[in-house]
């Protein structure tokens, strides 16, 4: 890791996504003053999962998907929003975990004033769009090491060392690929996650 890495504790993002991504729900993600607890998450492996990005060989476009572990890979989706992932496995193995929905902590004015049409908190972040428009994470940040203590965008451990309470998983969604496997993973019963909404399994 870079000088300044906070990795301790963040070992396990060398594990692959599917065994990763659960394991982050109830850290926080932070953007200067704004942070959120992660709440809502999906799996996208390798070369072998239709649905992920690598799945079609390294391109400009994922090449942070193919770096090490706790690297922010940043696309944007259907060229309207940016997707926060965080890169997961070995870079001979690439894959990453989508965060679809943080539950906001600190800087809610500046995400209201970047989410004017939010309604409510709970709305705040509950999608993948939506949590990188309020806590100000676009294409720039692709590539960012998350675990770097000089990062604009860190990944902190949770004071409970992982997530807080009940874990559900379902289909994931969204896509049209692999569409049925249940790898996205939410904290049960927190009304920040995504629509649609637990319960799933």
């Amino acid at each position: 890791m870079a000088d300044g890495s906070e990795s301790d504790g963040f070992e396990w993002l060398g594990e692959r996504p599917l065994a990763a991504a659960p394991r982050l729900l109830g850290n926080v993600l932070e953007v200067g003053a704004r942070s959120g607890r992660i709440v809502e998450v999906e799996a996208y492996e390798g070369v072998d999962d239709l649905a992920s990005h690598a799945a079609g060989g390294r391109t400009a476009r994922n090449a942070a998907m193919f770096g090490r572990a706790g690297l922010l890979y940043v696309y944007r989706s259907y060229g309207v929003h940016w997707c926060a992932n965080i890169v997961c496995g070995t870079e001979d193995r690439p894959g990453a975990v989508l965060i679809r929905a943080l539950e906001p902590l600190t800087g809610l004015d500046e995400m209201w004033a970047d989410r004017p049409r939010a309604r409510t908190v709970t709305d705040l972040c509950s999608g993948p769009g939506k949590l990188c428009a309020a806590l100000g994470i676009g294409g720039h940040h692709d590539g960012t090491d998350l675990l770097s203590a000089e990062s604009p965008v860190r990944l902190l451990m949770a004071e409970s060392g992982g997530p807080v309470g009940p874990v559900v998983r379902g289909p994931r969604v969204g896509i049209t690929k692999a569409a049925d496997r249940p790898w996205r993973f939410a904290l049960e019963g927190n009304p920040h996650v995504s629509r649609p909404r637990p319960p799933w399994s």
